[in-house]
């Protein structure tokens, strides 16, 4: 007997959020206002998420508009991370728009007096036979839509989409170019004051003493708030709150700080410390050939910052006992949880709304200076404060991507065939976002009188990706194997989600040590992936990259090429990336050829903008990116200190993008890093011989590995 079909279910995004009128209005003058939980980081969301509204709709892309996210009116769709925002609320959008089509329709055919089947949807007017119409405007008010979502609506099959896997023009990008403000540090409301806050220099040091006499005699002072080790200024200027938070830092007198790891034995720093094991996966074979030799390689990343080229900046003000505050944080929800933990009040008396900010897809200050500026605020007699961290502050005090070491082994039999593959994590945490605990994550909370413990950083569950283990579980077909990650439960450097999380460390590791494995048997490394993947759409998208580069041409000397392979999360966007390098004094990658599988593009362009953006960031990470520090503080607060890629430095970077409309639509931010990355560090080995295990691929770093191969 054949089972029935399963029940319908709403998209995640909806089910939390099912109110219709939490997603979509109509007005009597022919717009249609959406209002998705997500943000706008710079991602192109706003133009897809549009896209896909318009098609569901029947009406003109120019008549959507989009809302940014608040607490006090957008639906709950936690954080925007992981390269989800298309996946769950474009879901929900389109799910909404295809339901709302059809309440419509219904109310349409009443009025009219035809059958819904004989009506027809263009640019929002609904016609039927006989020139009979009338449009979503006319029906707006009549229609309501304070009503819950209903499973079973079904959106228009791929092939009557009509812009959707077309390459609209991004609706942000015209305001940007023409220097319109968007972003949270152009804005400003009236009466804004301008706050600073003090922190030390050494980590984890306490203020002992303070003297604010000279900071008071500033032109344009208006107070200096204190609360324990937290100190701030508020000003009438920036000039004035800079000036003001220069004579207090001269007044300050601080503790001895936390002492830091050794940074030049840190791999070693990272397993001798308390972890917590947890057991990712494991394999089994059914059989096996004898093992004749295992070999064993460590993989490892530094410490990685955010480097937004703007560092973090909110706004917020209080009237009486509620506050409101303006951030690029990119979860205004969990921000507004954090804040009512630190506060103390009553979570409806607060509202945070999203402004656009410098992108740095992750985890960044964009919350702690949110606190910073609520907490000045409050000082200000009702006037909204402004509050803009350093560069230093940016760079010595925000959440830092997670230093991670990686061991991977493999047991071989006579042919130099894989039979158990084992994969050792050593990392903190990757995520301490706001939010998602008993206690707030925000840094200010740490520096009060009475202070919130410190956030020791966690990993989300392998079930929504993983943190550090992200990606560690190979899509390969080998017979056995065994993945382990100990995560540190001590973090003396400050650390939580950059984008990948731990997948860009992971790729690096999985495909350097394929590498070394096809150099061994002499096997080709393309031939070699290809063999051990049963993934169709793994292999197209390694067969289309090689066909594109022309893998492998003659190469000249000095040149290298490689291969990078991995799907996101081993449930995303697939990504095969073939680099070309030149080593000379310094390792430059002229070229990167990159093919993509990211399901329905909604819109390609936009796909091939995440992807470029997100190999040039890996490309950065690669050759020069690491937090540099002593056993006392940070030094790599400024951009001598913590130098990213150059314009003149970035390469050529050529997309092929496979089309699959027929297949739901996931991510492109987070799709390259890891790729790309193993690419370059496999094409230094075909260029030089010379193996690279450990990150940035420096003339330090290679010449250490030389050493080693000596």
């Amino acid at each position: 007997m054949t089972e029935p079909p399963p029940a319908p279910k709403l998209p995640v995004s909806l089910a939390a959020n099912p109110k219709l009128s939490s997603w979509i209005r109509f007005s009597t003058e022919g717009h249609v206002t959406i209002s998705p939980g997500k943000v706008e980081i710079g991602q192109g969301i706003v133009t897809a998420l549009a896209q896909i509204a318009a098609d569901e709709l029947d009406v003109d892309i120019g008549r959507v508009q989009l809302v940014r996210a608040s607490t006090a009116a957008s639906p709950n769709e936690g954080v925007t991370s992981g390269s989800l925002s298309v996946q769950q609320s474009g879901r929900a959008i389109r799910q909404v728009c295809a339901e709302v089509r059809q309440i419509f329709l219904g109310v349409a055919s009443d009025r009219l007096g035809v059958g819904i089947e004989a009506l027809d949807v263009k640019d929002g007017t609904i016609s039927g036979p006989g020139n009979i119409r009338t449009s979503y405007w006319e029906l707006a008010e009549e229609v309501s839509l304070e009503r819950d979502a209903i499973p079973g609506a079904i959106p228009k099959p791929s092939a009557q989409r009509v812009l959707a896997g077309s390459s609209v023009q991004r609706v942000d990008i015209p305001d940007k170019v023409f220097a319109h403000p968007r972003f949270i540090h152009d804005s400003a409301l009236p009466g804004t004051l301008h706050g600073r806050v003090l922190r030390p220099e050494l980590y984890g040091a306490k203020l002992v003493a303070l003297r604010e006499d000279a900071a008071r005699g500033i032109a344009g002072f208006v107070n200096i708030v204190r609360d324990g080790n937290f100190v701030g200024v508020v000003s009438e200027t920036e000039h004035s709150a800079l000036t003001t938070l220069g004579a207090l830092r001269k007044g300050a007198a601080w503790s001895s700080g936390e002492t830091l790891p050794d940074e030049d034995g840190l791999a070693e720093w990272l397993k001798a410390q308390p972890v917590e094991s947890t057991l990712i996966d494991r394999k089994t074979a059914s059989r096996a050939n004898e093992k004749t030799r295992t070999i064993r390689r460590q993989y490892t990343r530094p410490y990685i910052a955010h480097a937004s080229i703007a560092p973090s900046c909110a706004m917020a003000q209080w009237t009486q006992d509620r506050v409101r505050v303006w951030t690029h944080s990119q979860g205004v929800y969990l921000l507004r949880t954090d804040l009512a933990l630190v506060l103390n009040l009553p979570i409806e008396n607060i509202t945070v709304e999203h402004l656009e900010g410098a992108g740095c897809y992750g985890h960044n200050a964009a919350d702690d200076v949110a606190l910073d500026a609520v907490l000045l605020a409050k000082a200000a007699g009702g006037r909204p404060v402004r509050v803009q961290w350093s560069r230093e502050d940016e760079m010595s005090h925000g959440p830092f991507g997670a230093a991670m070491a990686i061991e991977v082994e493999a047991d071989l039999d006579a042919h130099g065939e894989i039979l158990d593959w084992r994969h050792s994590i050593w990392s903190n945490g990757h995520a301490a976002r706001p939010g998602r605990a008993a206690l707030p994550a925000l840094l200010a909370g740490t520096e009060l009188a009475n202070p919130f413990p410190r956030t020791i950083s966690a990993n989300p569950p392998q079930a929504n990706g993983g943190g550090g283990d992200r990606n560690s579980i190979p899509l390969y077909d080998f017979p056995a194997w065994q993945i382990e990650s100990h995560r540190l439960l001590t973090m003396p450097i400050r650390t939580s989600a950059l984008r990948t999380l731990g997948a860009q460390g992971n790729i690096f590791a999985i495909e350097s040590f394929l590498d070394e494995l096809a150099a061994e048997r002499g096997e080709d490394p393309v031939a070699l992936r290809l063999r051990h993947l049963r993934d169709e759409r793994a292999r197209d998208v390694i067969r289309s990259v090689a066909r594109r580069a022309n893998w492998k041409p003659q190469k000249q000397s000095g040149t290298g090429y490689g291969i990078g392979f991995g799907r996101y999360k081993n449930t995303g966007a697939y990504c095969a990336v073939i680099a070309e390098i030149e080593g000379a004094q310094d390792i430059s990658v002229r070229r990167l050829t990159i093919a993509v599988d990211v399901g329905e593009a909604i819109n390609p362009d936009g796909v091939i903008n995440q992807i470029e953006g997100g190999a040039i960031q890996a490309t950065s990470w690669v050759l020069k990116e690491r937090v540099r520090f002593d056993r006392q503080r940070i030094t790599s607060n400024t951009w001598t200190g913590y130098p990213i890629l150059r314009f003149s430095e970035v390469p050529d970077v050529d997309v092929e993008l496979i089309q699959r409309p027929e297949c739901d639509s996931v991510g492109a931010g987070e799709a390259a890093h890891g790729p790309v990355t193993a690419a370059i560090a496999n094409a230094v080995f075909d260029a030089l011989g010379v193996r690279v295990r450990n990150l940035p691929i420096t003339r330090d770093s290679l010449i250490a590995s030389m050493e080693l191969t000596a």
